[in-house]
Order: C-alpha cells, then structure tokens, then sequence
C-alpha cells in the first residue's frame, strides 16, 4: 500500500468499527469522526463533556451520523471510560481525544481495567510519500522516551508487524544515530550495531533485514548512501527508521508534516486493540487517515491471526 486512500478503498466492504474518544470535544476529532461515519469506515462512542461536544457539532454544523456521547466532564474519567469501552467489547478501537497522552496513558495501562498485553507498547507513525513504493514507518516518536536496547529491540518488531499488515513481506529497517559509523561515545550507534548483530544471528523471529547505524540521509536516499560509501540492502532504501529517542522521533515526523506536508497517521501497538494516537494539533484528515488504518489492523489481526514476534535472548 502507498496511500491512506488505498487503505480506505481496502477496508471499503470490511464491518464497520466502533471507536471509542477519549476526551471527544475537540474539533479535528469530531470532523474526524464525522467523515469516518459519513465514509462508512467506523461510527464512534464519544466519552467526554457533552456539552462541548455539542456546542461544536452546532457551531460547525457537523454530522455525526448518531454517534452515542457519554457525558463525562473529567478528562481523566473520560480516559477511563473510553478504555473501559474497549475491555468490555463495547468498541473495537480506541482513541485519543484533547488530553494529554500520558493521562491517555494512565487509563491504558491500568493493571485491571487497561488494554495492556504481554508485549511492549509502542508507537508507529505511518508517512505517505509521493513516489514511494510503501509507508514509511517512524517509530518510536510517542511512547518510549529513552529505549534501552532491549526495548528496541521490542520496538522493532511492533513496526515490522505493522509494516507487514500493510503488504511489505520483509521489512527493511534502519536504526538511527547521528552518525553512520560506530562511536564508543554514542550510545545510539552501539545499539544500532548490537541490533544488527541480533539480526545476523536470526534473532528477530518475523521476516525483515535489521541495519545500523544510519543517519538520517544515508538511511533514505541512496545517493546519500552512495557518496558516503554504505552497502547493503537497507542503505537508502529503509521502511523502518527507527530512532534513538522519543525528542528524535517527534521532531522528525513534525518536519515531515509542518514541512514536507506529507499526510501521516499514528497508531499504538501491542495493546489488546488498536490505539489511535495523534497529536492534540494533528490534522482532521491525519486522524481520519489513523481511524482507518486502524480499522485495517483490526481486521487483519482478527481475521488473519497476525502476531507480533518475539525476540530470543
């Protein structure tokens, strides 16, 4: 898949998904949710203050098709009940509203009432670029702050699963570092060398090609890659770029859409269900694009009993 339209045209004849808001009164959430119903791609619960919620609907004269609201003022019980919704099989998905993420966090990973599994929970944002032959995938630029190896090591599978859902068979990942070379003073080019050597030794269970370090340009342009005199299958030709830090990883992909304007998505894996993450300031069509590629993921986990690997230490 190359587009957020060709994931659309997928899930066309797929059964519509219920999602569950988070803090629904925000307006790009509700004009979201409102063409998701009108495109027949999922209607919505929206947990939050009905009030604000409808104040909006009237003030920009939104359609809802019907979605059911659950009056809930405070935001943090407006988390909880969304994620409730989720565990109790009322909704399929999970979404983020106008609050922050680590209060979207909290509700999540709540030992009892939470969508929590055995795997790591980790972000993936989805970019459309012009002229590419597939997303290219970002992660982790929401959830993980400071990854030890070990958990990107976790990291890289949640994006490889997701990266095969959407039709790439062997991912090629890049592990990012501000250089390309090893430096005993960089932390980030250590793990990027140890991650490659677990791929050597066919640690990583699912199909994909692990490489690093990478900087940035010598990961996706081959020419960049060329010049700098760097091999092999990933170089200049990466899916996965998979960054050091989560401060790397959000400033990278807000270059991508403040600057390059290219349309992403964002998704959490390793939940029991599919978890929309976007940013408060993301665009309609951004969480629409997300909404859908979630509805996506549903469906193939569900009906195609894809799982995330595990990595053998």
């Amino acid at each position: 898949m190359n587009s957020f339209a060709q994931v659309e045209q997928a899930i066309h004849d797929y059964p519509v998904r219920r999602v569950a808001v988070a803090v629904a009164q925000d307006l790009s959430v509700l004009q979201a949710v409102a063409d998701a119903k009108r495109r027949n791609i999922a209607d919505a619960l929206l947990v939050g203050d009905a009030d604000a919620i409808q104040a909006l609907v009237e003030r920009h004269d939104l359609d809802l098709g019907g979605a059911e609201i659950q009056h809930q003022p405070d935001p943090l019980k407006a988390a909880a009940g969304a994620v409730a919704a989720v565990h109790d099989g009322q909704a399929d998905i999970l979404m983020k509203g106008h609050l922050h993420t680590d209060d979207f966090l909290r509700a999540l990973l709540h030992k009892e009432r939470g969508l929590r599994t055995e795997a790591l929970l980790s972000h993936v944002f989805m970019v459309e670029q012009p002229g590419r032959d597939g997303f290219l995938f970002i992660t982790d630029a929401a959830m993980n702050i400071a990854p030890d190896l070990e958990r990107k090591a976790a990291i890289i599978l949640n994006a490889v699963h997701m990266a095969q859902v959407f039709g790439l068979e062997e991912p090629r990942v890049a592990v990012l570092a501000a250089v390309e070379l090893v430096n005993p003073a960089m932390q980030a080019t250590l793990d990027a060398a140890a991650l490659n050597s677990m791929f050597q030794r066919r640690q990583f269970s699912p199909r994909c090609i692990v490489d690093g370090p990478f900087a940035f340009d010598n990961a996706v342009s081959e020419v960049a890659a060329h010049t700098k005199h760097i091999g092999g299958p990933v170089a200049g030709q990466a899916d996965v770029l998979v960054v050091p830090c989560i401060e790397a990883g959000n400033m990278l992909v807000k270059c991508m859409v403040y600057m390059a304007k290219l349309p992403v998505a964002g998704l959490l894996v390793g939940a029991r269900a599919p978890v929309v993450l976007t940013s408060r300031a993301d665009s309609a069509q951004a969480k629409l694009a997300s909404i859908a590629c979630a509805v996506f993921t549903t469906n193939m986990q569900r009906e195609l009993r894809l799982k995330v690997g595990k990595v053998h230490f």
